[in-house]
C-alpha cells in the first residue's frame, strides 16, 4: 500500500500579513472617532443630569425657605469667638447650602454652617478638624472636565500661614450666576443692566446674604424675581477645570498659586465660587479685552469641556446647551433675571 501524502496548507505570506494589519489599523482609525463621540455624548448627558439635579435642589430649597439661596452669605456677628483665626464673618456659598437637597445631608451634619468657612473647624486635616470639605460631591463634577486635585495649601502658605501640608478640597465644575460685570455691560451688552457690586448682582442668585444674630437670612431673592421668565434666566452654569485657568482650551502658565494660570474658587465649599460674566480677547487671555464670552476663560466665566459649548440650568429647571458662538447680548439676557431684554436663543 502506498503511503498517503499529507497536503500542507500554506501559511500567510509576509505581504498578506501586512495587508491584514493595515486593514485592522484602518478599521480602528474609523471606529475610534465614533467611540470618542459616544463617550462624549455620555459625558455630556451626565453633565446635564448633574445640572438637572442642582436645578431641582434650588427649587426644593426655595420651597422650604421661600427664597433662593444667596450666592454666598456673611455673618452680621462673630459666629465663633474661639476661632483661632480671629473674628471671621465670611459664611458659606450656595453649593454648600443646597447639600441637603441633593441627598448630602451627611455632609451637612458634619459641616458647621453656623460658623465661618474661614475657621479650622470647617477645614480639612491637617489644617483643621473637619473631613467634610475634602469630600467629593459626584454631581458637582463634570465627567468631561480634567481630573485634578484641589490643594489650597500653597496659597495659604503664600499668605504667611505655617505650612501644614496639603489642603485638599472637593472640586466643582459648576458655579452659581451672580450677574454681569459693568465692563462687560458697557463694552458688549449695552442693553442689559450690570451688577452694582457682588452684594447686588443682576443674576438669579445675585445677592450676597447676611445672617443675623437671631438666625435669619437677610438679602433674599424669590423665583418671582426672574421677571424675564424662568426659562430665560440661568441659575447655574459650567465653570470647569479650576484651579487651572484655561484660555480657549489652552492651559495658562505659569500656574502656581498667585500666578496667572492658577485660581482659587475651584471647590464647592469655597465661598467665592460664582460666575460674574466678563468679556475676553479672542484668544481668551486678556480679561475685558473683548467680547469673547462662552468657553473663552474659566476665570469666573461660563466654561466647559464639551465640543462646541457648555451646559447651564435655567430657572424653570430645564438644562440647555449654550454654544460657543452665542452672542454676548444673548448671554447677558440669559444671565439677567429682570433685564427686560428681547431675544431668542437662536440670536
Amino acid at each position: 500500500m502506498s503511503p498517503v501524502l499529507s497536503r500542507r496548507r500554506p501559511g500567510f505570506t509576509l505581504i498578506e500579513l501586512l495587508v491584514v494589519i493595515a486593514i485592522i489599523a484602518i478599521l480602528i482609525g474609523l471606529l475610534l472617532p465614533a467611540v470618542q463621540k459616544v463617550r462624549e455624548a455620555a459625558a455630556r448627558l451626565q453633565c446635564q443630569n448633574n445640572l438637572k439635579q442642582m436645578g431641582l435642589a434650588l427649587h426644593n430649597y426655595h420651597d422650604s425657605n421661600k427664597f433662593l439661596p444667596p450666592w454666598a452669605f456673611d455673618f452680621d456677628f462673630n459666629p465663633r469667638p474661639a476661632n483661632p483665626l480671629g473674628d471671621q464673618r465670611q459664611g458659606h456659598g450656595a453649593l454648600g447650602l443646597i447639600l441637603p437637597y441633593i441627598e448630602q445631608s451627611n455632609l451637612v451634619n458634619s459641616l458647621h454652617q453656623e460658623f465661618s468657612v474661614i475657621d479650622p473647624i470647617n477645614w480639612p486635616p491637617p489644617w483643621g478638624v473637619s473631613p467634610t470639605a475634602v469630600s467629593e460631591v459626584p454631581i458637582y463634577r463634570c465627567p468631561s472636565a480634567p481630573e485634578r486635585v484641589i490643594d489650597y495649601g500653597p496659597y495659604f502658605v503664600s499668605l504667611g500661614l505655617p505650612n501644614k501640608g496639603v489642603f485638599t478640597l472637593g472640586a466643582t465644575d459648576y458655579a452659581v450666576v451672580v450677574g454681569l460685570h459693568s465692563n462687560f455691560k458697557n463694552s458688549c451688552a449695552p442693553l442689559s443692566p450690570a451688577d452694582v457690586n457682588r452684594d447686588q448682582g443682576v443674576g438669579a442668585l445675585g445677592v450676597r446674604g447676611h445672617m443675623t444674630v437671631n438666625g435669619g437670612m437677610q438679602g433674599r431673592l424669590r423665583i418671582t424675581a426672574m421677571s424675564d421668565g424662568t426659562s430665560n434666566t440661568i441659575m447655574i452654569g459650567e465653570d470647569a477645570g479650576r484651579p487651572q485657568i484655561y484660555a480657549k482650551g489652552v492651559p495658562v502658565t505659569p500656574n502656581a498659586p498667585g500666578q496667572a494660570g492658577w485660581a482659587l474658587n475651584s471647590a464647592w465649599a469655597d465661598y467665592n465660587t460664582y460666575i460674574e460674566v466678563r468679556g475676553y480677547s479672542s484668544n481668551g487671555v486678556t480679561r475685558d479685552g473683548g467680547c469673547c464670552v462662552v468657553n473663552c476663560s474659566n476665570d469666573h466665566n461660563f466654561y466647559g469641556f464639551h465640543s462646541g459649548g457648555l451646559n447651564a440650568v435655567r430657572g424653570d429647571g430645564s438644562v440647555q446647551f449654550m454654544s460657543d458662538g452665542t452672542a454676548p447680548g444673548v448671554v447677558a439676557a440669559l444671565v439677567t433675571r429682570a433685564g427686560g431684554e428681547v431675544f431668542t436663543d437662536s440670536n
